[in-house]
């Protein structure tokens, strides 16, 4: 598997997404990373793919875990997300800002960040990037009581989730187990 430790990522984009993955792939590679780009692949390309096969390709490089981590590009970023969620053992976000970047890794342990160039500049972008490759689950949050406990269980039981079984048990969610969690002040 390509990792995070090693600076190797996946990055797919549709024409819409192009140019913000352009900018934040610049910054990647000068801060050493090794970028796998299985997208759009310049401004001006015949026939590009469309936003939903990119996703799904991503995704299944993840599924099959061949990498750890991808970043997405479309107009929106929902696109390509939805896309890709389709794949087993993807957990995608769309993010637009960097505390959201670092709460879908530090609390969610998402795999997947997808980014729509609409919405999001290439600075952002890039802060974004950074801020969801260079975290972890758990990261920041020491402070708070049980709280990688109660994400990574979270985390366990949707990589669990089976919706026949979950359909057959009258759509109750199969307990891997409970943790106790509390909101809590970070302190000073």
């Amino acid at each position: 598997m390509k990792t995070i430790k090693d600076k190797q990522i996946l990055v797919g984009a549709d024409f819409a997404g192009f140019p913000l993955k352009e900018a934040v792939v610049e910054h990647l590679k000068k801060k050493g990373w090794t970028v796998t780009d299985i997208g759009v692949q310049s401004a001006d390309e015949e026939s590009p793919e469309m936003f939903h096969r990119i996703g799904l390709k991503v995704g299944a490089k993840i599924s099959e875990g061949e990498f750890e981590r991808a970043l997405l590009f479309c107009g929106t970023g929902m696109g390509i997300h939805i896309a890709a969620s389709k794949c087993p053992h993807v957990h995608a976000a769309v993010v637009e800002s960097v505390p959201a970047a670092l709460r879908c890794i530090t609390g969610n342990n998402c795999n997947v960040l997808a980014m729509g160039a609409f919405y999001v500049a290439p600075q952002m972008g890039i802060e974004i990037a950074e801020a969801f490759l260079s975290h972890n689950l758990g990261d920041g949050y020491e402070w708070w009581h049980n709280f990688y406990d109660f994400h990574k269980l979270a985390y366990d039981e949707l990589e669990a989730f089976d919706y026949e079984e979950f359909k057959q048990n009258g759509f109750e969610l199969k307990h891997l187990g409970e943790v106790e969690l509390a909101l809590e002040e970070k302190p000073e």
